[in-house]
């Protein structure tokens, strides 16, 4: 039994020691200078890595060791928009990005008491089908308390195999109530441009953009924008509604398209430097009037095109006030599959104006009543651009 013992500390002994020479090549990769610049908290950190392996009564894998430092790291940051994402949530990541997955089809974010809110429900899927509004909590899913759960969790458990149901307790602050919906996932598909002519207003061109990516927004805003052009549009209305928003650089290119000139947004980098994205010609340009539409579920890269329109003055918003996102988190990969979302930079309207947790305010307020199925905001757009377009007619 001694002889076990001894044996079995011996091995662990030639673990540790291997580990400490590990993290000291490290160290001296990393460099003397960073070492000494910050060599007690190095230490601290280094000391409680050995307590841990060397004194705990159980063995403890290094991996997870590192991966609870790396977390406790993000989460010291108190940030509700930086975390890291073990292989699971870096998977749930991907397929965000990659835009098909099965779920329920709702955007969803943390607002600034780190609660779950929904930003919007992507139109036709079984959330907007059930009535889940932007600006809803949920506060349950699945009978879990979302309190501690950080979005990239959050959606892990929403999403599933098609066919599948889901159970969600909602918090609507609105109507102060509380309420559950069950919900069958489907297979989602993230739309990201539509269009038509306005039935009744054969002038009017209607561009529905729902989500910015890089893969295919701005080539279906150019074709749809070449179908409005074959009808002979003569102004437009540019619907952001329910928009969470997406990839900046897509941002930047859409807004190409309806700027008249100058920049698109300013990006305060850390440390406080600052740099400006211009609108990137497309080869095409809107021209006529037009009209902007906006709410609570536009969000982000959509306030990033709103607010550039709203400052150049080539666009009229109407509707109502956005949700107010004015953060840029960037995804670093870890390897073996993980990886950390941090927040990096925040975004600026090009006239300066910081839009994070205040939203953007609409040039004409309407806001949509819950309880009429007609589009009250998208009438008033139609009406602020026939007029503009009789203006250019007595002109």
């Amino acid at each position: 039994m001694y002889i076990q013992e001894v044996d079995r500390l011996k091995t662990r002994g030639l673990r540790i020691t291997a580990v400490v020479l590990i993290v000291l090549l490290i160290v001296g990769v990393l460099g003397g200078f960073f070492y000494w610049a910050h060599k007690n908290n190095v230490s601290k950190l280094v000391s409680t890595f050995f307590l841990i392996k060397s004194q705990y009564i159980e063995d403890v894998s290094t991996a997870k060791l590192v991966n609870g430092a790396v977390e406790g790291m993000v989460e010291a940051l108190d940030d509700p928009y930086s975390v890291y994402l073990d292989r699971e949530a870096f998977k749930e990541l991907n397929l965000q990005i990659e835009g098909t997955f099965g779920g329920i089809g709702v955007e969803i974010d943390m607002n600034q008491d780190n609660q779950i809110v929904v930003v919007s429900p992507l139109p036709g899927t079984p959330a907007a089908q059930e009535g889940i509004r932007s600006g809803d909590l949920i506060t349950k899913i699945e009978d879990e308390e979302t309190t501690d759960m950080t979005t990239v969790e959050a959606a892990a458990i929403l999403r599933g195999e098609p066919g599948t149901t889901v159970s969600l307790e909602i918090m609507r602050p609105e109507e102060n109530r509380t309420f559950t919906v069950q919900l069958v996932r489907e297979q989602i598909i993230v739309p990201s441009v539509s269009g038509r002519v306005l039935e009744d207003y054969p002038d009017v061109g209607y561009l529905r953009v729902m989500h910015f990516n890089r893969v295919n927004t701005n080539t279906q805003l150019h074709e749809e924008l070449t179908k409005l052009e074959e009808a002979q549009y003569r102004g437009l209305i540019l619907d952001l509604r329910g928009n969470p928003g997406g990839d900046l650089q897509a941002a930047v290119e859409v807004a190409g398209y309806f700027l008249k000139d100058g920049p698109v947004v300013r990006i305060v980098q850390s440390g406080g430097t600052e740099d400006v994205l211009y609108a990137t010609r497309s080869g095409r340009e809107v021209t006529g009037p037009l009209v902007v539409l906006i709410d609570g579920g536009s969000a982000s890269a959509s306030e990033i095109v709103a607010g550039a329109i709203k400052d150049s003055e080539s666009g009229v918003l109407v509707g109502a006030r956005t949700f107010g996102k004015g953060l840029v988190q960037t995804v670093f990969n870890l390897g073996d599959q993980e990886g950390v979302k941090l927040t990096t930079n925040k975004y600026l309207t090009p006239d300066g104006h910081d839009i994070h947790a205040k939203g953007i305010e609409p040039d004409v307020v309407v806001e949509q009543p819950k309880d009429i199925e007609e589009d009250v905001q998208l009438e008033k757009a139609v009406e602020v651009l026939e007029e503009q377009l009789k203006s250019e007619k007595a002109a």
